[in-house]
């Protein structure tokens, strides 16, 4: 086999295969190579740049031995898929349930991942989002952290157990989704930048460096976050990636990187006969990621923090960092209905205007949740709604969310009102780097107005430990009530053409400020809902749900 590695600013570049050492060969623009014809799957390897230390692949598609340690070779043209039959998924009609591979179950495997597989099927969803699998260091991570871009983590199962998780949604009829991190990569064992300019300080980024996706020697980089991008789509039998925080993104070139993705995942998606998708994280409100290609960026969706955040303010008295932009039940149907209500408005936690409106495009461009790892973990306890809302109002919050004219996403427990918190951990193995994070994640909620003792060291193993699903709790009637209602609704909005239509301009919403209730339509189907203390509005129908805050009515 051939050995490649992209090192144009090396002067001599080794392959050490156990201490055996070979010489690559320097071809164009920076790119070196040597064949090994005994070399195939597992074989261990690492690169050596001017006779330094030994590093692990760039492209490493497996790090059995974390981070620092060497690449190992994969096959994966050797692992027996059994999905044959697969044929995708429909993007616009799905019910998406994010998770994270380390606490959802207690295993913390892919392997334990899909002994609850059975559990979201019956629920209703139909794909899962996962949290980065790439190899980070250390065992727990939310994997925000990873260098090893194209290994799955090996605590997790490596590259053979995340394709059995895969190969087992694909057989449950669930799509995979990936979260992939392409504005920064971790600090420790990011070696890249002794390799080549993967990184530019022309752009600053709160990590620090930018990914240097646009000045010069760029090409490349933009194909090693492309080349990323399609691997998991095509050897890893992936349906979908969610983009992180795409507006930290910094790419000045013609052709956005986002906009060359896309182009090239539809590309695949003819290829292997079965619909891609992408979806982005953004919090700049611009409709030109969503927008068709030229115009736009031709990305499949976007999560919506806006209609989180008009939840979030309606049912608490959050009011502190970027909730000061949101009030409640009026921008919660300004969301409902115009997909975000900050759309050119002035915005007082950015200090300047903000967004564009939402036009052209069908509610199901965005995705609608109510929790998600962000809202949660980024809290100083971790804290769910669960802990916060009794169980009646978070049954109208499951309404709200699984009847809105977006695609619904749940968080890991949220159907069952779980009351394990989700807290930010780690786990790296540089004492000096587990010191800083601990103490940057402590002044992080000073905006926030936490005190730093209440933030958790996420060091702490325990801070993991507290983390990880609860599936015994299922074994109460209150947890199993509200598992019940997420089904029922679930089932009602795979039953109900109107639900699944994203048409925004069909949407109508009635909010009483005073009363504190809320009357959303959407073709026969009326949610009608008190946050406060007045009774459920009444709505002429046939009543097909009801809770005691609650009421869905089917026109007769």
């Amino acid at each position: 086999m051939e050995f490649r590695v992209w090192a144009p600013k090396a002067e001599r570049v080794e392959l050490d295969l156990g201490g055996q050492r070979l010489d690559l060969v320097r071809g164009e623009r920076g790119w070196w190579s040597v064949e090994v014809p005994d070399a195939g799957h597992n074989t261990e390897y690492a690169y050596r740049l001017d006779g330094g230390e030994a590093r692990p692949d760039p492209r490493s598609p497996s790090q059995p031995e974390g981070v620092h340690g060497p690449s190992r070779v994969v096959d994966h043209s050797l692992f027996p898929w059994t999905d044959q039959a697969w044929t995708g998924a429909h993007f616009p009609s799905a019910a998406v349930y994010e998770l994270h591979v380390g606490t959802f179950s207690e295993e913390g495997t892919f392997d334990g991942a899909i002994q609850h597989l059975d559990h979201l099927v019956e629920l209703g969803v139909t794909a899962v989002e996962l949290l980065p699998v790439a190899e980070f260091p250390g065992g727990r991570n939310w994997g925000y952290d990873g260098v090893d871009l194209y290994a799955p983590h090996s605590s997790y199962g490596g590259p053979d157990g995340f394709k059995r998780l895969v190969d087992a949604c694909h057989h449950r009829g669930l799509a995979v989704i990936l979260d992939v991190v392409y504005n920064h990569l971790g600090p420790e064992g990011n070696y890249l930048g002794e390799f080549g300019p993967y990184f530019t300080d022309y752009f600053d980024t709160p990590w620090g460096d930018a990914v240097n996706y646009a000045r010069e020697d760029s090409d490349e980089v933009r194909r090693f976050a492309i080349d990323n991008a399609l691997m998991w789509l095509r050897d890893y039998h992936v349906d979908g990636l969610r983009l992180d925080a795409v507006h930290a993104i910094i790419d000045t070139s013609a052709e956005h990187l986002l906009e060359q993705l896309a182009t090239e995942v539809e590309e695949l998606g003819v290829v292997v006969g079965r619909p891609l998708f992408l979806m982005a994280e953004s919090d700049l409100n611009d409709t030109r990621l969503l927008l068709p290609r030229p115009n736009g960026y031709g990305l499949d969706a976007q999560w919506s923090d806006d209609f989180h955040h008009a939840l979030r303010t309606t049912f608490t008295d959050e009011r502190r960092g970027y909730f000061v932009d949101f009030d409640g039940l009026p921008d919660l149907a300004a969301t409902l209905q115009r997909g975000w209500p900050h759309a050119g408005t002035y915005s007082a936690s950015r200090r300047r205007t903000h967004g564009r409106p939402y036009v052209g495009l069908p509610g199901w461009h965005l995705l609608g949740y109510a929790q998600n790892h962000d809202q949660v973990g980024n809290r100083a306890q971790g804290d769910r709604l669960s802990h916060v809302l009794p169980g009646d109002q978070l049954e109208v919050v499951a309404a709200l969310v699984l009847t809105a004219p977006f695609v619904p996403m749940l968080f890991q427990g949220e159907e069952w009102g779980a009351r394990t918190p989700f807290q930010y951990f780690t786990s790296h193995t540089d004492p000096a780097l587990g010191r800083a994070v601990s103490e940057g994640r402590r002044n992080e909620f000073k905006p926030f107005g936490w005190s730093p003792e209440e933030v958790p060291d996420p060091q702490d193993p325990a801070t993991f430990e507290r983390s990880k699903l609860d599936w015994a709790e299922l074994e109460h009637d209150d947890h199993q009530r509200l598992l019940s209602w997420y089904s029922a609704l679930l089932a009602l909005r795979r039953s109900t053409p109107e639900l699944l239509d994203g048409r925004l301009d069909r949407v109508r919403v009635d909010v009483d400020e005073g009363a504190r209730t809320i009357v959303v339509r959407r073709g026969p189907i009326t949610v009608a809902a008190t946050i406060g203390t007045s009774p459920v509005p009444v709505v002429d129908g046939e009543v097909v749900l009801s809770a005691e805050r609650v009421v869905v009515v089917r026109a007769r």
